[in-house]
């Protein structure tokens, strides 16, 4: 095979590799501009060293249909080992992520979100009336609340609040990282220091509750009987497969805090560009409101789903090459990461019409394919919480419509994104105003 990676940025990679990390939807819609949908970055550890870029529907299909065994997603999302874990259901590949896949995939079947839905319902509805009375709320921070409040709930059954405040800074602190903290991983010496000293800290705090946790839900009289995800772990063992032994605690550690991690910041930062939307946008609130009045939950999903295209939330998805293979016409060689961008396939006019226009009917008109919405990845590696997450949102958002009409504050006409750890966030919190109804 002979080597020619696809041209990109000359720029030196510690330059590449800062763009990346704080303003990378600049870094990619230049290099696509310029260089076409199929473009190279020189990044700098913790990110690969090779990273090829591809947005087209067609050689996105061609990733995720590959044989898992070629491109090992764990392998190409490194850059948060040290956040979850060695066995993260995000960062294992082959036999271990199919092993912990199946233990973990009962916990977000159908029958589970249903009986999930309810708990749901219930916290939504006391957070969101808890704004009763304020003129106007930073989105952003109060779904972080709810959707922490939810997912502590749902993966750990913690119904004194007493437990759950001692967690949730713990997680808080994590989800706020200085992104100077990942840079500071290749050097042990530094966990001694500043912000990677506080980081270690935490983290040596957090596992010691999260152990803790499990011993105590292990000696459970009634374990059986508990629909959370971490009883259900521990109460089924090996699930339907007899040949799989049961999650150590290690193990049990690492699925835990991604579950309590990816499962809340990711949908309270879609839950607060939709809130920031909607309040910019009078006209489909109408609509929303009319659904969330009349139990029309297919209209909120869609609400739902074109705020995570509009205003993407994860930029991308990584997967390193384990041998020398064609994509999308071009070789690559073993050790290349491919990165799948969901920014640019959801900014690609040929797939979105109007591309730039907040329009939730597209989701109703079946005029997206597939291979073009991409904020839970795809493929086997598919993210396994995408129903509960969609669910969880669309309860939501029927609260708010059902309690408060919104509006942008005086002077607001706009909300940019910046990135937090690896989330596009709403740079200032997605302000709204109020109006109880």
């Amino acid at each position: 095979m002979t080597i020619a990676y696809p041209p990109g940025p000359r720029l030196p990679r510690i330059v590449q590799t800062a763009m990346y990390a704080q303003w990378r939807t600049a870094l990619l819609t230049r290099a696509q501009r310029r260089y076409g949908d199929v473009f190279g970055l020189r990044l700098v550890p913790p990110y690969g060293k090779r990273v090829v870029v591809f947005s087209r529907p067609e050689h996105i299909r061609q990733i995720f249909a590959a044989d898992p065994a070629d491109l090992h997603a764990g392998e190409g999302n490194r850059l948060l080992v040290h956040v979850m874990g060695e066995h993260s259901l995000l960062l294992t590949d082959e036999a271990e992520h199919a092993r912990a896949r199946r233990l973990l995939m009962p916990a977000f079947a159908g029958s589970a979100l249903r009986g999930y839905r309810t708990l749901v319902e219930a916290i939504a509805k006391t957070h969101i009336e808890r704004w009763a009375g304020r003129s106007q709320v930073h989105t952003l921070d109060r779904m972080n609340d709810l959707t922490l409040d939810v997912i502590m709930q749902v993966v750990f059954g913690m119904t004194e609040e007493t437990r759950r405040a001692e967690l949730a800074p713990r997680l808080r602190r994590i989800v706020n990282i200085n992104p100077i903290v990942f840079f500071g991983w290749k050097y042990p010496r530094l966990q001694r220091f500043g912000p990677w000293k506080s980081f270690h800290d935490n983290q040596t705090a957090m596992n010691e509750l999260l152990y803790r946790e499990i011993v105590q839900r292990r000696a459970h009289p009634e374990l059986a009987q508990r629909a959370d995800v971490l009883s259900r772990l521990l109460a089924f063992g090996s699930g339907e497969n007899t040949s799989d032994a049961p999650l150590s605690d290690a193990e049990l550690r690492d699925q835990l805090i991604t579950l309590l991690l990816a499962g809340h910041e990711t949908t309270a930062s879609a839950l607060a560009w939709a809130c920031h939307e909607l309040a910019a946008d009078p006209a489909i609130q109408d609509l929303a409101r009319a659904a969330a009045l009349g139990g029309d939950d297919k209209y909120l999903e869609a609400v739902l789903k074109e705020s995570m295209r509009l205003r993407t939330v994860i930029a991308a998805t990584g997967r390193r090459l384990t041998r020398d293979m064609t994509i999308g016409g071009i070789d690559l060689p073993r050790g290349t990461i491919v990165s799948t961008s969901i920014l640019l396939a959801h900014r690609r006019t040929e797939s979105f019409p109007d591309v730039a226009r907040f329009r939730p009917e597209r989701f109703l008109d079946g005029s997206v394919a597939a291979n073009t919405w991409l904020p839970f990845g795809g493929g086997v590696r598919r993210c396994i919480g995408a129903g509960f997450s969609i669910m969880e949102g669309t309860v939501i958002l029927r609260e708010v419509l059902t309690h408060y009409r919104l509006s942008l504050p005086a002077g607001v006409t706009g909300e940019r994104a910046r990135i937090r750890n690896i989330t596009h966030v709403p740079a200032h919190g997605a302000p709204v105003r109020l109006t109880a109804l």
